[in-house]
């Protein structure tokens, strides 16, 4: 992290510090993901840390602690379970992150063993992101199983591994005494399966398939592990009566003879270039495998050498894992699917096959909007050299912390022939109507509103939410579920409050329905009634017009403190909102004529908008200037809310709602206030005070602050450099004072 100081900067007293803070995180980390198989840091933040504590423990070699990590394997075995001591200790692997730690790696075997020039072989294997497992056979019969534990001892497991089926309860011609290891784990299929079968159930529901599989295997009732389809690859050996193969391809062989299951990708190499390159091919195929691996381990073959290689305190010298960058993974892009949001915005989601991506399950992501599909940024510009994604496609996908997963790149050697670029829908998937993309906005929208059933449940979830009406006991999984209700529905807000009225009506009540009772249902009535009063600025915000925040909706009920003068004011607006939507499409469509052949349809459909609302009334452009001309609203606020109000379907349904409420007006300002009720412009700097500690100010004095000056401004409140406002102000009229005349007007207030 940025504010952790180098190694070369720490002073012996900081790296004492650092390596108990160190020593403390790492080990909350083991136990975490050891014993109590909910890891609370990703592998990569993990590998970084125990970097970091060798760095240190390297440059000051007198102050490793006793409780090293370095020292460390895995965490203590639980209470829950019997304990085994390991005749022959579960190390850990030492991690290769780059090309040239492999290099170095090759180069420290043969420098070990004084091979010169001599070809030395390696198996690389798929590295199983499981739970590690050893299990002892003694005269071909399986007598327990273990768990890695901290490598020395271990929890007995044995009846949960005997329910896994790719481990033999029994082997023919065997050594009389065999311990096999290897990696129990779960496919992406059956963890699917499982977490559906959790969810369904109430019960908890795992992160990742190696939580699954390490909670599965661990659990102190049998029964539940035989329910969970776990697998087991086998890999490696403890202690033997008699070797196995004088090799690890030999002996790894003999272990698929006997019946364990062993990874088809294991291969031959011959050098740091060949490791490298079958852990590319390994990567690349990492997301169609169906299980999670997050590395690739290469092992001398010899197992003469690995016996004159031998071990560090925790580590093989002849062994090490070539880890995956933790937060990229490549797979295929088997669709694209489009949301509907509450605006209306289609957004584009890549669905993948699965992958894990920072110790995340990953079979979605996001693919921002159409620019991005077809390798453009928000401006046009090219992005990923112009590289366009499409369905069938092999693509990166990149997760950082908690952040929603990207596809951030594509692999084209790997397209398929006949493949066909992306086109992205000109209508909404959910109700056909016209999706639209206006001047200067990256998404396309959809125009139903209301009659669109995904911005219909968006918006009944926004309207319901906290900071809005804020139902008790209608929260958004309810508005799903009467969403789809034949009987009751819920379509439209209004809905809400028609409720208890039609179940009263209706023979088949909500106390009868599964999940609710008489109790229940009587005080989701009694929570609707209750809201049925509500403030004016709540009641804006609620509707989820786009652009409108709880801050513009705050800015127009002071304004206009009443919902009907608010509608009879954007009503008159709505002629001059046009002419302000054509004449901005006839200047940007003018703009780009020259170079933008397609622009053209767009410049004679704002022309003749704008021809028809040439001839706009003083009380339209007046309304329309009174609107906008509010502080913090503006036109595209404006322009928002008009669409909304306009719309035949949107301001039925608004008016519906409107029908069952007492909307209230903001509270009514002091009469004492010199400003109460009047217009007031800032302009200029202020010098004693922020724009928004003076507009904060006003508006709770009772004045109405606007952004600009108009026949309706009551006070123009000027600082230096006031321009433009202070000239239009004289020539309207229009009383000015500075800001120390402003706070003299308010002193005592």
């Amino acid at each position: 992290m940025s504010e952790e100081p180098t190694v070369s900067e720490l002073t012996e007293q900081q790296a004492v510090a650092e390596l108990a803070r160190l020593a403390k995180l790492l080990a909350r980390a083991n136990t975490a993901y050891h014993s109590e198989d909910s890891p609370d840091i990703s592998d990569a933040e993990y590998d970084r840390l125990k970097r970091r504590n060798a760095a240190i423990e390297a440059a000051f070699p007198e102050l490793k602690r006793a409780d090293s990590p370095s020292e460390q394997v895995g965490a203590t075995p639980s209470d829950g379970f019997g304990k085994i001591t390991h005749s022959v200790p579960m190390l850990s692997l030492g991690n290769a992150f780059e090309g040239s730690d492999v290099s170095d790696f090759v180069d420290r075997i043969r420098k070990y063993l004084g091979l010169g020039a001599d070809r030395i072989e390696f198996t690389a294997e798929p590295k199983i992101d499981g739970l590690s497992l050893s299990l002892r056979y003694e005269s071909g019969q399986l007598v327990h199983a273990a768990t890695r534990g901290d490598g020395q001892t271990g929890e007995n497991v044995t009846e949960n591994a005997r329910t896994i089926g790719d481990i033999p309860q029994s082997l023919v011609d065997a050594p009389e005494v065999l311990e096999v290891r290897g990696e129990v784990y779960m496919s992406h299929a059956d963890f699917d399966d499982l977490n559906k079968r959790q969810s369904e159930a109430g019960d908890k529901v795992f992160a990742n398939p190696r939580n699954a599989a390490a909670g599965s295997l661990r659990q102190l009732d049998a029964s539940i592990t035989r329910s969970r389809p776990l697998k087991f690859f086998a890999y490696a050996w403890g202690e033997l009566s008699v070797p196995l193969s004088d090799t690890q391809t030999g002996a790894i062989k003999r272990l698929a003879d006997l019946g364990f299951a062993t990874n088809p990708l294991t291969k031959l190499c011959s050098g740091a270039d060949e490791l490298v390159a079958h852990y590319q091919v390994i990567e690349e195929r990492r997301a169609a495998l169906g299980y999670d691996i997050d590395g690739v381990v290469y092992k001398v073959d010899r197992l003469d050498w690995q016996g004159r290689l031998g071990f560090r305190v925790t580590t093989p010298r002849w062994a090490v894992a070539h880890k995956f960058p933790a937060e990229l993974a490549w797979t295929r892009l088997e669709g694209i699917d489009i949301q509907v949001g509450r605006t209306g915005a289609l957004s584009p989601v890549a669905r993948l096959s699965p992958v894990t991506v920072g110790g995340v399950v990953v079979s979605n992501a996001t693919l921002h909007n159409e620019d991005y599909i077809q390798g453009r940024d928000s401006k046009g510009e090219t992005i990923r050299d112009g590289k366009e994604f499409r369905i069938g496609d092999w693509v990166q996908v990149y997760r950082a912390g908690d952040v929603i997963p990207k596809v951030a790149d594509v692999d084209l050697s790997k397209r398929a022939d006949g493949s066909v670029p992306y086109v992205f829908p000109s209508t909404c998937p959910e109700c056909g109507s016209l999706a639209v993309r206006e001047e200067g906005d990256a998404v396309r929208r959809c125009t139903g509103g209301l009659i669109c059933p995904a911005q219909a449940i968006e918006k009944l979830k926004h309207f319901v939410s906290r900071k809005a009406f804020d139902i008790e006991g209608l929260g958004a999984k309810q508005v799903e579920m009467f969403y789809d209700d034949v009987d009751l529905p819920i379509r439209q807000p209004a809905d809400i409050f028609s409720l208890e009225a039609r179940d009263d009506a209706n023979l088949t009540k909500l106390s009868n329905r599964h999940g609710w009772g008489k109790q229940s249902a009587e005080n989701l009535f009694a929570a609707i009634t209750e809201k049925r009063e509500i403030a004016l600025a709540r009641m804006i915000f609620a509707l989820g017009i786009r652009h409108v925040g709880e801050v513009g909706a705050r800015d127009l009920a002071l304004h206009y403190a009443d919902w009907s003068e608010l509608t009879r004011a954007v009503d008159a607006a709505r002629p001059a909102a046009l002419a302000h939507r054509a004449a901005d499409l006839a200047e940007d469509a003018e703009r780009v004529q020259a170079n933008a052949q397609s622009r053209r349809a767009r410049i004679s459909e704002a022309r003749a908008t704008a021809q028809v609302d040439c001839d706009i009334s003083i009380e339209a452009k007046s309304a329309w200037a009174n609107l906008i001309g509010i502080d913090g609203i503006g036109a595209t606020l404006g322009l928002s809310l008009s669409d909304a109000l306009s719309n035949p379907v949107e301001r039925t349904a608004i008016d519906a709602l409107v029908s069952y409420l007492s909307i209230q007006a903001p509270d009514a300002p002091s009469r004492e206030s010199p400003v109460a009720g009047k217009t007031v412009v800032f302009t200029g700097t202020l010098e004693k005070m922020t724009r928004a500690e003076a507009k904060a100010r006003a508006e709770a004095l009772g004045a109405k602050v606007s952004g600009s000056v108009s026949g309706k401004t009551d006070l123009l409140v000027a600082g230096p450099g006031a321009g433009s406002k202070a000239k239009k102000a004289a020539d309207l009229g229009v009383k000015t004072i500075d800001e120390d005349g402003w706070l003299e007007l308010i002193e005592g207030l």
